[in-house]
């Protein structure tokens, strides 16, 4: 069954699995998200330095690493259905943690439990939408990521909006998660059933198995992948991690106006998730991958350049313009390796990109204790021109 950009109607059961899917992007969007615009009141609260806060933000990425390749055998044990509503329970169970942190260590153990929980949720539901997409044969993937977008800037909003109105932390993240525990559950019975590779094995007529490239260009396609999501989360989480804390620091931002990078770079984010199925279709993946990659580099240097909160916000907004399609086109091409199932692509190259979200913020943090945050930020430019010259990975294949 192979992908075609005709719009032809997608059957009922796809239909109501794409809105599960959604909603469950919407969630695990939502979620993080939250907290973001709190990371200066808990840098500030816990007497944090930027290496501190750094290394508590890691130990999401490290939970993920340490634990993200059981998403694999999850997903093949329980379904990547059911996996991604357990995934999504467990995440946004860790918001009200967050909230009742005291120590610099309660913070990161609760980060480090987040991050082994979004892990498994990011691998299984992408694993389903892949699924759900071959159902409608055409590209939806993007708009899955979009959802996820949407759901960012509202949680970014809404956590700028609680923390500037002096809510307290814990009534904020404890009501944000009981509504999204109620969001998961709704939809779970809403999701595909049957085998994870049956709509891949249909279309491939039996490839879904058998490798039809050899085991070491298996292996360097999707180590490749692997480091090109790495560039893409790296970018993409420096909104949520250091956009705040630069305004706040480097340039005497309010917290409501050091907030708004993060906002700014997941809105235009959304717009580039929306129109990113069509403009794939026209471009093609390597074109567009190698656009998104210039973009994140030109958008972050002109942050960093024009020393002002309104070329900041601009700046990151053009940077997430750019990192837009990079991580849903990335999972897609890991997705549909030949020779290698679909949540296990997805799993492999999940986990290789989590090395992003644990190496960027710690060496963004050690470089801004030593130099100054708005030096230490050119890493993630850097990153931009990485994703430009790996794009060429997401070349269709099989």
């Amino acid at each position: 069954m192979s992908l075609s950009p005709t719009r032809t109607p997608a059957p009922p059961e796809a239909r109501r699995a794409r809105l599960a899917v959604s909603s469950l992007f919407f969630v695990n969007g939502f979620t993080y998200t939250n907290v973001v615009p709190w990371l200066p009141v808990l840098k500030d609260r816990l007497e944090l330095s930027n290496t501190d806060l750094g290394l508590a933000i890691a130990a999401m990425p490290t939970g993920a690493i340490l634990t993200g390749m059981l998403a694999g055998p999850l997903i093949h044990w329980f379904g990547s259905g059911r996996t991604a509503v357990g995934g999504s329970l467990l995440s946004v169970g860790a918001l009200p943690l967050v909230a009742l942190a005291q120590e610099w260590w309660m913070l990161a153990a609760t980060l480090f439990f987040l991050g082994c929980a979004d892990a498994w949720t990011d691998s299984a539901q992408n694993a389903h939408g892949l699924r759900v997409q071959l159902r409608y044969r055409r590209s939806i993937i993007n708009t899955f990521h979009a959802v996820w977008s949407l759901a960012a800037v509202g949680g970014g909003l809404l956590g700028a909006a609680m923390a500037g109105a002096g809510t307290p932390i814990l009534m904020h993240l404890g009501g944000v998660a009981a509504v999204l525990v109620v969001v998961s559950l709704v939809v779970s019975r809403m999701l595909l059933p049957g085998p994870e590779d049956s709509e891949r094995a249909e279309g491939t007529e039996g490839n879904g198995g058998r490798g039809a490239l050899p085991g070491g260009r298996t292996l360097a396609v999707l180590a490749a992948l692997g480091l090109l999501l790495m560039f893409a989360s790296g970018i993409e989480d420096s909104a949520a991690s250091w956009g705040a804390v630069y305004l706040t620091s480097e340039l005497s931002a309010s917290l409501f106006v050091a907030a708004l990078p993060f906002v700014a770079c997941q809105a235009m984010m959304t717009v580039g998730r929306l129109l990113g199925d069509r403009v794939t279709d026209r471009f093609g993946t390597v074109a567009v991958g190698r656009a998104g990659g210039l973009l994140a580099a030109v958008g972050m240097g002109l942050a960093l350049t024009l020393s002002h909160p309104v070329a900041a916000v601009l700046g990151f907004g053009v940077m997430g313009l750019g990192v837009a399609t990079l991580f849903p086109l990335t999972l897609a091409a890991a997705g549909n390796v030949p020779g290698v199932r679909a949540g296990d692509g997805v799993t492999v190259v999940g986990w290789l990109g989590r090395v992003g979200f644990l190496a960027f913020p710690p060496a963004v943090g050690m470089f801004a204790d030593a130099a100054s945050l708005g030096q230490a930020l050119w890493l993630i430019s850097a990153a931009g021109a990485g994703a430009f010259l790996l794009a060429g990975a997401l070349r269709p294949r099989g």
